[in-house]
């Protein structure tokens, strides 16, 4: 297996943010009743917190209809957590279609590239307009990527953290990008 193919079987979904909406506002006083151990503390923060365990998600329910899930660790897991939610609206006897619309707004992604990395020569290599390197504030580096749009962290270990992907296959794209610059200036 080459060293390529290696990285992309290390890549893993580490968290999928997705949004959808009920379409309609929401009483969250009546939205509360119905999911059990949720959260809502107005002073605090503007929406209800209901935590799903399987999948172990977190949804944020607002007062406009709009929800908000996070902590998924796949697409289908974000529709099957949603779906959660929607059914627990409904008896409140709020109208929701059979299958709101749900956009995946970041996806965030692991992956290792499975070999030590001198972060100052990659920073100087791939030029300083897409770079942030500063080893004393943070210990990766930054890499803003324009295709695939998403911004990678690159750590010397070889790890990297690939965010901003709206497709499972952005990290995918990204890892191989990487390692195909990186080969080309000979860092890997």
């Amino acid at each position: 297996m080459s060293k390529v193919e290696e990285a992309i079987k290390s890549i893993k979904i580490e968290n999928v943010v997705a949004s959808s909406s009920v379409e309609t506002k929401l009483d969250l006083q009546e939205v509360i009743k119905v999911l059990e151990n949720a959260e809502y503390n107005k002073a605090r923060f503007p929406g209800v917190v209901y935590r799903t365990t399987n999948p172990k998600t977190a949804a944020l329910v607002f007062g406009s209809g709009k929800i908000v899930c996070t902590g998924a660790k796949s697409i289908p897991e974000v529709h099957k957590g949603l779906g959660q939610v929607f059914d627990r609206i409904r008896k409140t006897n709020v109208e929701i279609p059979d299958e709101p619309e749900v956009t995946v707004q970041n996806i965030v992604a692991s992956a290792d590239i499975g070999t030590v990395l001198n972060l100052n020569a990659i920073a100087i290599g791939l030029g300083l307009e897409n770079i942030e390197y500063e080893p004393e504030q943070f210990p990766g580096l930054v890499y803003r990527l324009s295709e695939p749009k998403v911004v990678m962290l690159i750590f010397g270990s070889g790890k990297l953290v690939v965010t901003g992907g709206k497709k499972p296959v952005d990290a995918e794209d990204a890892v191989i990008k990487i390692m195909d610059e990186l080969d080309s200036l000979g860092l890997l």
